[in-house]
């Protein structure tokens, strides 16, 4: 029987860590602060950005929530996303998801300065990533490694088959594990015979976006198998993995709810902390 490896319990300790580094901050008269960018009323989008303003400020984070309507214009966009990105007040930017169809995705992400892009979607970020270099990078694949590493369990050396190749998640990881020296397959909706390469993972991250998509047959027994989907089904929250067949096979299992999601949060705390020392915060 796997042994689950809670997010919840290291998002509790990881946010002391923020709350405590805050605090260091503030005692130098410096409040980190995140602005969202919400344009529309996307219901999913308007609960994301309030759980972000809670989170944030239990942490003594400043949190600020720019709105647009669904028939604003590309340029008032862009030229918020400027004002904001050269105020000494704003650490950390977010432009949420999804945007009306009549905005240039792109040309919105170019007037974001990379410093403050703390979802580490800007080319240039994605640029550092795959180089090697420093920047802000994607919360969620931060996540699958630090519930690796906070829990004990290497990456250097091991074969780690990654399930998706989607743009936060999927291509992001790569980059990261290999500057981890791990040794990585990445598989997606093209590749033949799945379960012959999720099989052969001492390591299998998923986030294909397909519920139930990995099953036991397809697991290594013993291996670690981290679960970064979330899907809403009729019986409700699940991931890509098929927990009940899943757990008896493998070694570690994130569980969804309460796994790799509990952390994304925290995740975005510590690069909004991270974009201050990037822009020479004191």
């Amino acid at each position: 029987m796997a042994v689950l490896l809670s997010g919840k319990e290291l998002a509790a300790q990881i946010k002391e860590e923020v709350r405590e580094e805050v605090g260091r901050w503030k005692a130098k008269g410096v409040t980190p602060k995140l602005v969202a960018v919400l344009v529309g009323d996307d219901p999913a989008a308007v609960v994301y950005a309030q759980a972000k303003e809670k989170a944030l400020k239990s942490v003594g984070m400043a949190y600020e929530l720019v709105k647009f309507s669904a028939t604003a214009r590309q340029e008032e966009v862009e030229a918020k996303l400027k004002e904001l990105s050269s105020s000494p007040e704003v650490h950390g930017i977010i432009l949420e998801f999804p945007l009306p169809p009549h905005l240039n995705k792109d040309r919105l992400l170019s007037a974001l300065s990379p410093l403050k892009d703390v979802d580490g979607l800007t080319y240039e970020n994605r640029g550092r990533l795959l180089s090697g270099e420093e920047g802000l990078f994607p919360a969620t694949p931060q996540s699958c490694l630090a519930i690796l590493e906070r829990h004990g369990i290497e990456v250097a050396g091991k074969h780690v088959v990654v399930v998706g190749r989607g743009e936060t998640v999927g291509r992001p990881l790569l980059p990261l594990l290999l500057r981890k020296d791990a040794t990585v397959t990445v598989c997606h909706s093209r590749t033949v015979d799945l379960g012959y390469h999720t099989r052969q993972a001492e390591i299998l991250i998923v986030a294909a976006g397909r519920p139930g998509l990995i099953t036991g047959d397809m697991v290594k027994p013993g291996a670690v198998v981290v679960d970064a989907g979330i899907n809403q089904t009729e019986q409700g929250i699940c991931g890509d993995v098929d927990f009940p067949s899943v757990e008896p096979v493998a070694g570690y299992l994130t569980p969804v709810p309460g796994g790799v999601g509990s952390l994304t949060t925290v995740m975005l705390m510590k690069n909004l902390l991270k974009a201050m020392s990037l822009q020479g915060c004191s």
